[in-house]
């Protein structure tokens, strides 16, 4: 079994952390360099910086709060948020970020996916896929998850992988910020359409549902999550040290 990576999750709005429940209901949390700090020296193993509205507000990614948050950083940290050229790519990776988050820019122009994993190469590229079931077939939704795309969603993840995406994280809308548990049925389908790395994103609860998430689906990479971490229903030393007790391997 590979090892897995534990990712905390910072969505950004107005230079600040915030966390809603399936995309909506956003509260505040904290400052983003403080938060990403505390992971990092908790030994997270990467994280992920998303600007939730920058792609609503049609708007460039803030990179000034993006570089301060990479500075107090010594991990890994995949950005996203209103990328939807090569052009926002080269901002953020000039910021110092490790790889790139792509989706509605993607959703917009598919060949930037081929176009960025030319460039910069396909480990620096990633898709995110906002998805929620609708009459037993999965599809992609825009605009925070208000927006039905009307693309199939396991046919999307595969054209993804094949224009060159190096990575997946497929955020479950249904599950997002629930803590009943990850997403399962969604993240098994996925895990038959393709064979890139996976992130699993929503739902996460307990440290119960990443011992689920893992034992269920050996072939998915990392779990992602925010809101057990933020409000401190879940320590990584504490999740990670669990994980390990159960035979699931990780960095320590």
């Amino acid at each position: 079994m590979s090892i897995k990576k534990i990712i905390p999750c910072l969505d950004v709005r107005n230079g600040r952390v915030v966390k809603g429940v399936k995309f909506d209901g956003i509260t505040d949390v904290s400052s983003p360099v403080e938060l990403a700090k505390l992971y990092s020296d908790s030994g997270a193993d990467e994280l992920v910086f998303y600007d939730i509205t920058a792609s609503t507000e049609e708007r460039e990614l803030f990179t000034d709060i993006l570089k301060h948050v990479i500075e107090s950083i010594s991990v890994p940290l995949t950005v996203g948020g209103g990328i939807n050229t090569l052009d926002d790519c080269e901002r953020i990776f000039d910021c110092g970020a490790s790889k790139v988050s792509i989706n509605s820019g993607a959703l917009k122009n598919p060949k930037l996916i081929s176009e960025a994993a030319k460039k910069y190469g396909s480990e620096r590229i990633v898709l995110s896929a906002d998805i929620k079931p609708v009459d037993s077939e999965y599809y992609v939704f825009t605009k925070g998850g208000k927006e039905s795309t009307e693309l199939d969603a396991i046919e999307w993840v595969k054209q993804g992988e094949n224009l060159g995406a190096g990575e997946l994280v497929i955020n479950s809308i249904d599950t997002d910020g629930m803590k009943n548990g990850f997403d399962i049925p969604l993240l098994e389908e996925v895990c038959k359409a393709v064979s890139i790395p996976i992130t699993a994103s929503g739902g996460a609860g307990s440290i119960e549902d990443f011992i689920t998430l893992f034992k269920t689906l050996p072939q998915i990479n990392a779990g992602l999550a925010a809101s057990i971490f933020h409000f401190g229903i879940v320590n990584i030393p504490e999740l990670k040290q669990a994980l390990q007790e159960n035979k699931i391997s990780v960095s320590l």
